[in-house]
């Protein structure tokens, strides 16, 4: 059940030699692409399925800076600004609107939180304003919203996953990159010890440095180069309704829910804080370095048993250049969304905004997060393959981060000046975790 995501078709050829090769046409790599082709640099997109097929069209649209990780707000306010430009920068509609964003707290524990986040506005200089029940009923008329607080970021805003990665490829082939299609990048070429090519099931491009902005697949692709990720999946469901009248203007989360409203007048919904985390082989390898997020956030997440346990067990670790991959074998990531989970969503909405008694679900879709152990992603030079630069593991906030995100990674791999400090995301983090992969995991 594919949500719908404006086309892009690869070109038609592959180029002999580019500067930069990043792998992966999500929103990650097609901001790198964009804001690399946008410098000057010769840059060829690499996706092995369709431009923003995974998580990129499948997430909730939110951008924010708002509740993250305080090692994610300075790449989150670039991004916010990043956003503001795109449209006119790529010359295609991404939808952000700046239209605010509104969490609301219920238990002692969510109001703790509501605390923290607006302590951290507050470090980081962000327009948060604290909402009593009265002012949260202002906000939300039509509804009744139940919550003892909430937290409002009016500069905070959405955009539509459908458009936003599209538009910043197209953006970036108008600026010169090449872009590829159901072209999937086999391994990695070096010379002299760095990466020298990337080599696809289509053919050899040479290159000066490559990104891997991989998503899920970051892991697996990194695990054939003999180079550890820790990076385990989750399993989110969304949906959206058809255009409906009278329903909120801002985004809201809750403790049951989350909901955003679209371009076309419709609104994305979906469960709020009830992750489902595949067991996978990599849930048992992983599990011991995981336990204490786990653990932290055991009202959250929960472990689900899906495809995902057979296809990780049939799922070859270790491939040749000149094989069949992995990649090509599963083009796009497309699980089945969570019925019950969406339903229960649904009936909660209705309940805050009974206006949603009438909604007709227009799509149902499932789609798969990339996580890593503390929930802040790898943006890093890889230390065992020099020019390779890894850009993943963004944990349910890659779409907010995307432009700033890709940017920085393309900084890093281009050796520009950077935007902002990338030391929380390295992956020496992870210490044991991360680096050159164990024998025993070579040999799988």
């Amino acid at each position: 059940m594919r949500p719908f995501v404006e086309s892009v078709e690869g070109d038609a050829s592959l180029p002999g030699e580019v500067d930069l090769a990043i792998i992966g046409g999500g929103i990650i790599g097609c901001a790198a692409a964009f804001w690399a082709a946008e410098q000057g640099f010769r840059v060829v997109l690499i996706e092995k399925g369709r431009i923003a097929g995974e998580q990129s069209s499948r997430n909730w649209g939110w951008v924010r800076r708002m509740g993250r990780d305080a090692a994610e707000y300075p790449l989150g306010i670039e991004s916010l600004r990043i956003w503001d430009t795109l449209k006119q920068r790529t010359g295609h509609d991404t939808g952000f609107r700046r239209t605010g964003i509104v969490y609301t707290a219920q238990t002692d524990a969510e109001m703790t939180w509501i605390e923290s986040v607006a302590q951290d506005a507050e470090t980081f200089g962000i327009g948060a304003r604290r909402l009593n029940g009265a002012q949260l009923q202002e906000h939300f008329p039509g509804g009744t919203v139940p919550a003892r607080a909430g937290l409002l970021t009016a500069d905070d805003g959405r955009a539509e996953p459908a458009l936003a990665a599209p538009a910043l490829a197209k953006g970036a082939r108008a600026k010169g990159a090449a872009i590829l299609t159901n072209c999937a990048v086999r391994d990695i070429e070096t010379m002299g010890g760095r990466v020298s090519a990337v080599l696809t099931e289509r053919g050899r491009i040479r290159c000066g440095a490559a990104i891997l902005a991989g998503g899920a697949w970051s892991r697996l692709f990194l695990g054939n180069l003999g180079v550890s990720l820790p990076q385990l999946r989750v399993r989110g469901s969304v949906m959206r309704t058809e255009p409906l009248e009278g329903g909120p203007k801002y985004a809201l989360g809750n403790g049951q829910f989350g909901i955003r409203p679209r371009l076309d007048g419709g609104y994305t919904i979906s469960r709020r804080g009830r992750a489902k985390v595949q067991i996978t082989p990599d849930s048992f390898r992983l599990l011991p370095h995981f336990m204490k997020s786990l653990k932290e956030h055991r009202g959250e997440v929960s472990l689900t048993l899906d495809r995902g346990l057979w296809d990780g067990l049939v799922t070859p670790r270790r491939w040749s250049a000149d094989s069949i991959t992995p990649f090509e074998k599963c083009r796009v990531l497309d699980p089945e969304p969570q019925h019950a989970m969406l339903d229960e969503a649904l009936r909660a909405v209705t309940k805050v905004f009974p206006v949603f008694k009438d909604a007709k679900i227009a799509e149902k879709w499932g789609g798969i997060i990339d996580v890593t152990p503390d929930a802040v992603p790898v943006i890093d030079h890889t230390a065992q393959i020099p020019g390779l630069v890894i850009a993943t593991g963004f944990s349910g906030h890659g779409f907010g981060l995307g432009p700033a995100a890709g940017q920085l990674a393309a900084e890093i791999a281009l050796n520009q000046p950077l935007m902002v400090d990338p030391t929380p995301f390295r992956l020496s983090r992870f210490g044991a975790l991360a680096g050159a992969a164990p024998a025993a995991a070579a040999a799988e």
